[in-house]
This record gives C-alpha cells, structure tokens and sequence, in this order.
C-alpha cells in the first residue's frame, strides 16, 4: 500500500502502527529502505543495545573449516542486547518527564515517559558497513501511578525531536480510530449491502469523500459554530 501511494509521489510524513505491525523488525526495515519515518508501538521484551554500543570486529577463533578467518565476517556487539523494559530499569523512574500531547474531552492528556536513545537488535535488521545497528528513540509510559511502564515505542523520528511531538506521533492512533468510528457510524461506511467490487469501490470513495468534507469544515476557522 505504501510503496502504491510512491507511485503518486504521496509519501506519509510519520506512519503510526500498533505492536502487530511495531514488532515486525522487517516491516521497520522496510521502512527505514523507504526513508519514512515511523513511531510503533512495540512490546517491552523487545531487544537492543544502548546508544553507546559499538561493534567490535569479528574475533576468529583459528578453528575454521577452511583455516582462516571468513572474508565477510560482520562485527558484533561485544554485550548482549538486553529488552526495553531493562533499558528503561537501568534509569529508573526518575528519569521520566511529564508531557502534555494533546487536549481531550475532559481536559488536557498528560502522563510521564522515560525518552532514551537505544540500538534495537535483531538478525533480520540491516546493518551500517561497521556493523552498528540504526540508532532510534525508544519511548516508554510510565504513569506516577503504575509500578512499571505500561506502553512503550520505538521512533526513527530525529534526535532533536521535541519529547512533546513524539509523544503525539506514538498516540495519534487515536484519531485513526476516531475517524474510522466516524466513517462507520456517521456516513455509513458499513452500510453497503452490494456485492461487486465496483459498487464497493464507489460506495467506499462517496463516503471518503464527505469525510473530507466535514474534516475540511470542521477545520476551517471561517466556519460557522454548530448549533
């Protein structure tokens, strides 16, 4: 789907996905090969380093089939990769701050997260030519009233990132499943009763179709208040 949206040269700015797709560490490889920027959830178990991890070259035992060290041998990581849940352990509470991401139906949303700078490991994840995994954000919740972090995130968005943005990047799922709700139960996208591919892909664009055009109304500083 996304490399269909390439071909109109549409390109998402951030992509947002649940722990079904956050911790597939090939669909993260795949979009980093595509130069768009995700923020996934993922599960605390999750592997990695730390930023400061370095590769160390292959260290070649002398026992080899052929007696010699391999051409390709890759460097490793001298430490193993240890899981998030660990990560955010190592500093402990205190390390989380308190952010505000957005304003909701009963005031502002605001909750404390840990924001550390982690390698996340895995076979199946491409390397740079020193053999170093890709640095990225690790994100965890960690609300003053749960004894341990509750959700946490793995963003490839900048290092300069403000903790705020990256905060409402890992929670915009909620507007996909305030939109999808909408579309649903508001313009009838569950209403079709056909049975042709055709008649489905015109009912579908119709009601798109007027949901831009209440989002567009809904956005539009000139509109008129509703009653």
């Amino acid at each position: 789907m996304l490399d269909e949206l390439a071909e109109y040269g549409l390109r998402p700015p951030v992509l947002a996905a649940d722990a079904g797709y956050g911790d597939n560490s090939q669909f993260r490889a795949a979009l980093d090969e595509r130069n768009i920027p995700y923020s996934v959830q993922v599960k605390g178990d999750t592997l990695a380093h730390t930023a400061e991890a370095v590769p160390t070259p292959w260290v070649w035992s002398g026992r080899g089939r052929c007696g010699r060290p391999p051409a390709n041998a890759t460097p490793v990581y001298p430490d193993e990769a240890v899981s998030l849940t660990q990560h955010v352990a190592a500093v402990g509470r205190y390390a989380a701050i308190t952010v505000t991401w957005r304003e909701g139906s009963k005031g502002p949303l605001t909750s404390q997260f840990v924001f550390l700078r982690v390698r996340p490991a895995g076979h199946r994840i491409p390397r740079d030519p020193d053999g170093s995994l890709p640095e990225r954000w690790l994100i965890a919740q960690w609300p003053d009233t749960e004894p341990e972090p509750v959700t946490y995130w793995l963003s490839s968005q900048p290092t300069d990132t403000d903790p705020a943005d990256l905060i409402r990047y890992a929670k915009i799922r909620w507007r996909i499943e305030h939109d999808y709700r909408e579309l649903k139960t508001g313009l009838g996208l569950d209403h079709f009763e056909g049975r042709s591919w055709t008649g489905w892909h015109r009912h579908v664009t119709l009601v798109t179709a007027a949901h831009l055009f209440i989002t567009m109304l809904r956005l539009d500083p000139k509109a008129a208040a509703p009653a």
